[in-house]
């Protein structure tokens, strides 16, 4: 039986606060973001839920590019395994 597997991470995303709005919008129009918090101070909770480690790493990448984003890391990183096969196929 093959095991799939889901990464769920955990972001901060650091921006020049008077930038906040567009960035946020930005960050949305990734796949698989959601923005779960916000600070006046700039800074932004993203969590991501992807079918790969390596979509986490190219997301950073992609948000640390867009303008107007000081830092961004990541804080949090679990990967869950489950089998492909549902019950009601067995």
């Amino acid at each position: 039986m093959a095991q799939e597997e889901v990464h769920i991470s955990s972001l901060v995303v650091h921006v020049k606060p008077e930038y906040l709005d567009v960035v946020k919008a930005q960050i949305l129009e990734l796949p698989n973001t959601e923005i779960h918090g916000e600070s006046e101070e700039g800074k932004i909770i993203v969590v991501l839920e992807t079918a790969n480690q390596g979509y986490v790493t190219d997301t950073i990448d992609k948000i640390n590019n867009l303008e107007h984003v000081l830092i961004t890391f990541l804080v949090y990183h679990q990967i869950e395994h489950f089998d492909s096969q549902s019950e009601d196929d067995s």
